[in-house]
């Protein structure tokens, strides 16, 4: 079995579907659902890391990720 890595997905709506995006390899895909759509950026995560060199990899990741929301005043 090859070993696996937990990355972050977040998923947003975009028109009638939805983007997902995973901040530590900027890597993104897209669905007409929440759940397709994150299906196809584990295959698109999947392809990345199949195809990339180790290299490109360690270049593009981003270990330390912070997902939060900040107030901001608007108007």
């Amino acid at each position: 079995m090859k070993p696996a890595r937990r990355l972050t997905a977040i998923i947003e709506r975009e028109d009638d579907g939805f983007v997902a995006l995973c901040p530590e390899l900027d890597v993104a895909s897209q669905g007409a659902s929440i759940e397709e759509a994150r299906v196809n950026l584990i295959e698109a995560l999947t392809l990345f890391f199949e195809a990339a060199a180790p290299s490109e990899v360690a270049r593009r990741l981003h270990d330390e990720v912070f997902v939060t929301q900040v107030e901001v005043p608007v108007g």
